[in-house]
């Protein structure tokens, strides 16, 4: 899928509703082929954002687990070391 996609939930603080949003654009994105879609397309386009970040929204909302949360920072760095030990 797409790498730009990050997971969201289990985190403190909540994913934001950019965050939401910025991975419901990448979605649609990757699913339609476009980055920017045509004057034609565009209407189209930005419905399937908003739909896919309203699931998005109501999912995070609905899930439940036992696990403590998951620190932003910790998992920011945790992706750098990957990122370092992957590219150098």
């Amino acid at each position: 899928m797409c790498r730009n996609i990050k997971t969201l939930f289990n985190f403190e603080p909540p994913a934001t509703e950019d965050e939401i949003r910025a991975s419901a654009l990448q979605f649609v994105r990757k699913l339609s082929g476009f980055n920017t879609p045509s004057q034609a397309n565009a209407a189209a386009f930005e419905r399937a954002v908003d739909d896919v970040a309203d699931i998005a929204r109501r999912l995070l909302a609905s899930l439940q687990t036992q696990a403590e949360p998951r620190n932003r920072d910790v998992e920011a760095e945790r992706a750098r070391e990957r990122s370092r030990a992957r590219f150098g």
